[in-house]
Protein backbone atom coordinates (compact mmCIF):
# COMPACT_ATOMS: atom_id res chain seq x y z
CA UNK A 1 0.00 0.00 0.00
CA UNK A 2 1.44 3.38 -1.00
CA UNK A 3 1.17 6.59 1.03
CA UNK A 4 -1.89 7.90 -0.83
CA UNK A 5 -3.72 4.60 -0.43
CA UNK A 6 -2.86 4.55 3.29
CA UNK A 7 -4.11 8.11 3.77
CA UNK A 8 -7.34 7.29 1.95
CA UNK A 9 -7.84 4.19 4.09
CA UNK A 10 -7.47 6.39 7.18
CA UNK A 11 -10.13 8.81 5.98
CA UNK A 12 -8.08 11.29 3.94
CA UNK A 13 -10.13 11.82 0.81
CA UNK A 14 -7.66 13.87 -1.21
CA UNK A 15 -7.78 12.83 -4.85
CA UNK A 16 -5.08 10.68 -6.35
CA UNK A 17 -2.98 12.41 -9.03
CA UNK A 18 -5.21 13.27 -11.98
CA UNK A 19 -4.00 13.62 -15.55
CA UNK A 20 -5.82 14.86 -18.63
CA UNK A 21 -5.13 12.84 -21.77
CA UNK A 22 -6.74 12.10 -25.13
CA UNK A 23 -9.09 9.11 -25.20
CA UNK A 24 -7.60 5.77 -26.27
CA UNK A 25 -8.99 2.66 -27.88
CA UNK A 26 -9.14 0.82 -24.53
CA UNK A 27 -11.31 3.60 -23.02
CA UNK A 28 -14.36 2.62 -25.06
CA UNK A 29 -16.21 0.57 -22.44
CA UNK A 30 -15.57 3.00 -19.57
CA UNK A 31 -16.47 6.12 -21.57
CA UNK A 32 -19.59 4.61 -23.12
CA UNK A 33 -20.73 3.61 -19.63
CA UNK A 34 -19.98 7.11 -18.33
CA UNK A 35 -21.83 8.59 -21.34
CA UNK A 36 -24.94 6.57 -20.47
CA UNK A 37 -24.73 7.55 -16.78
CA UNK A 38 -24.38 11.26 -17.52
CA UNK A 39 -27.10 11.18 -20.19
CA UNK A 40 -29.54 10.59 -17.31
CA UNK A 41 -28.51 14.07 -16.07
CA UNK A 42 -28.96 15.54 -19.56
CA UNK A 43 -25.19 15.73 -20.21
CA UNK A 44 -23.69 14.36 -23.43
CA UNK A 45 -20.25 13.06 -22.50
CA UNK A 46 -19.36 12.01 -26.03
CA UNK A 47 -19.80 14.65 -28.70
CA UNK A 48 -19.56 12.34 -31.72
CA UNK A 49 -21.49 9.36 -33.07
CA UNK A 50 -20.31 6.24 -34.83
CA UNK A 51 -17.99 3.37 -34.06
CA UNK A 52 -15.34 3.93 -31.41
CA UNK A 53 -12.68 4.31 -34.12
CA UNK A 54 -14.86 6.98 -35.79
CA UNK A 55 -15.30 8.77 -32.46
CA UNK A 56 -11.54 8.77 -31.86
CA UNK A 57 -10.89 10.04 -35.40
CA UNK A 58 -13.41 12.86 -34.91
CA UNK A 59 -11.77 13.79 -31.58
CA UNK A 60 -8.36 13.95 -33.30
CA UNK A 61 -9.72 16.12 -36.15
CA UNK A 62 -11.38 18.47 -33.68
CA UNK A 63 -8.16 18.75 -31.68
CA UNK A 64 -6.30 19.73 -34.86
CA UNK A 65 -9.10 22.01 -36.04
CA UNK A 66 -9.43 20.03 -39.28
CA UNK A 67 -12.69 19.58 -41.22
CA UNK A 68 -14.80 21.16 -38.45
CA UNK A 69 -18.54 21.58 -38.94
CA UNK A 70 -19.54 25.26 -39.07
CA UNK A 71 -20.81 25.27 -35.46
CA UNK A 72 -17.63 23.75 -33.95
CA UNK A 73 -14.28 25.25 -32.87
CA UNK A 74 -10.90 23.64 -32.28
CA UNK A 75 -11.32 21.62 -29.10
CA UNK A 76 -9.39 19.07 -27.08
CA UNK A 77 -11.60 16.30 -25.68
CA UNK A 78 -9.59 14.90 -22.77
CA UNK A 79 -10.16 12.03 -20.38
CA UNK A 80 -9.58 12.72 -16.70
CA UNK A 81 -7.52 9.74 -15.59
CA UNK A 82 -6.75 8.74 -12.01
CA UNK A 83 -4.45 5.76 -11.62
CA UNK A 84 -5.49 4.38 -15.02
CA UNK A 85 -9.23 4.83 -14.40
CA UNK A 86 -11.28 7.38 -16.39
CA UNK A 87 -13.18 9.47 -13.83
CA UNK A 88 -14.52 12.19 -16.13
CA UNK A 89 -13.83 14.29 -19.18
CA UNK A 90 -13.19 17.87 -20.24
CA UNK A 91 -13.67 19.71 -23.49
CA UNK A 92 -11.12 22.49 -23.80
CA UNK A 93 -12.25 24.92 -26.52
CA UNK A 94 -9.45 27.11 -27.82
CA UNK A 95 -11.75 29.87 -29.05
CA UNK A 96 -15.34 30.97 -28.65
CA UNK A 97 -18.05 31.16 -31.28
CA UNK A 98 -21.31 33.03 -30.57
CA UNK A 99 -22.96 30.07 -28.77
CA UNK A 100 -19.91 29.32 -26.64
CA UNK A 101 -19.55 32.99 -25.71
CA UNK A 102 -23.17 33.13 -24.62
CA UNK A 103 -23.76 29.69 -23.05
CA UNK A 104 -20.97 27.11 -23.48
CA UNK A 105 -17.66 28.71 -22.50
CA UNK A 106 -14.09 27.58 -23.07
CA UNK A 107 -14.31 24.51 -20.83
CA UNK A 108 -16.97 21.85 -20.38
CA UNK A 109 -16.39 19.14 -17.80
CA UNK A 110 -18.14 16.25 -16.12
CA UNK A 111 -17.25 13.69 -13.47
CA UNK A 112 -18.83 10.24 -13.39
CA UNK A 113 -21.31 9.90 -10.50
CA UNK A 114 -19.24 7.32 -8.60
CA UNK A 115 -16.19 9.63 -8.64
CA UNK A 116 -17.81 12.85 -7.48
CA UNK A 117 -16.97 14.82 -4.32
CA UNK A 118 -13.28 13.93 -4.42
CA UNK A 119 -11.90 17.17 -5.88
CA UNK A 120 -11.60 15.81 -9.42
CA UNK A 121 -13.75 18.51 -11.07
CA UNK A 122 -11.66 21.26 -9.48
CA UNK A 123 -8.42 19.66 -10.65
CA UNK A 124 -9.85 19.05 -14.14
CA UNK A 125 -10.83 22.70 -14.46
CA UNK A 126 -7.52 23.90 -13.01
CA UNK A 127 -5.56 21.87 -15.56
CA UNK A 128 -7.86 22.97 -18.40
CA UNK A 129 -7.32 26.64 -17.54
CA UNK A 130 -3.54 26.02 -17.51
CA UNK A 131 -3.76 24.44 -20.99
CA UNK A 132 -5.66 27.44 -22.33
CA UNK A 133 -3.20 29.85 -20.68
CA UNK A 134 -0.31 28.00 -22.32
CA UNK A 135 -2.12 28.50 -25.64
CA UNK A 136 -2.36 32.25 -25.11
CA UNK A 137 -5.92 32.57 -23.78
CA UNK A 138 -5.87 35.29 -21.12
CA UNK A 139 -9.50 35.11 -20.02
CA UNK A 140 -11.28 31.76 -19.77
CA UNK A 141 -15.06 31.70 -19.83
CA UNK A 142 -16.61 28.86 -17.83
CA UNK A 143 -20.35 28.43 -17.47
CA UNK A 144 -22.62 26.21 -15.43
CA UNK A 145 -26.34 25.68 -15.05
CA UNK A 146 -27.93 28.35 -12.92
CA UNK A 147 -28.98 25.83 -10.27
CA UNK A 148 -25.71 23.83 -10.16
CA UNK A 149 -24.20 25.00 -6.87
CA UNK A 150 -21.50 22.30 -6.96
CA UNK A 151 -20.17 23.41 -10.34
CA UNK A 152 -20.37 27.08 -9.33
CA UNK A 153 -18.23 26.25 -6.28
CA UNK A 154 -15.68 24.45 -8.49
CA UNK A 155 -15.43 27.43 -10.84
CA UNK A 156 -15.09 29.88 -7.96
CA UNK A 157 -12.39 27.68 -6.36
CA UNK A 158 -10.43 28.01 -9.62
CA UNK A 159 -10.65 31.81 -9.53
CA UNK A 160 -13.88 32.28 -11.47
CA UNK A 161 -15.54 35.68 -11.12
CA UNK A 162 -19.26 35.75 -11.89
CA UNK A 163 -20.05 38.15 -14.72
CA UNK A 164 -23.76 37.46 -15.04
CA UNK A 165 -26.54 34.92 -15.36
CA UNK A 166 -28.09 34.52 -18.81
CA UNK A 167 -31.15 32.74 -20.05
CA UNK A 168 -31.47 31.39 -23.57
CA UNK A 169 -34.65 29.45 -24.19
CA UNK A 170 -35.00 27.12 -21.21
CA UNK A 171 -31.27 27.26 -20.37
CA UNK A 172 -30.08 29.46 -17.52
CA UNK A 173 -26.31 29.75 -17.27
CA UNK A 174 -24.00 31.37 -14.75
CA UNK A 175 -21.06 32.90 -16.67
CA UNK A 176 -17.67 33.17 -14.97
CA UNK A 177 -14.33 34.51 -16.17
CA UNK A 178 -11.02 33.12 -14.93
CA UNK A 179 -8.00 35.36 -15.56
CA UNK A 180 -4.85 33.58 -16.69
CA UNK A 181 -2.57 36.51 -17.46
CA UNK A 182 -4.56 39.73 -17.62
CA UNK A 183 -7.15 41.50 -15.52
CA UNK A 184 -9.14 42.64 -18.55
CA UNK A 185 -12.15 40.81 -19.91
CA UNK A 186 -12.54 40.48 -23.67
Amino acid sequence: MNVLEAERAMGDHRPMPLTLRPPRSHDETALLRMHDQLAEDGFALLQHDGTWDQVLAAVRRESLGVDLPPDRVRCDFLVADVDGVPVGRVSVRHELNAYLHEIGGHVGYAVAPEHRRRGYATEMLRQSVALLAAGGVEQVLVTCDGDNAGSAAVIEACGGVLEDVRTRGDETKRRYWIATGSDERP
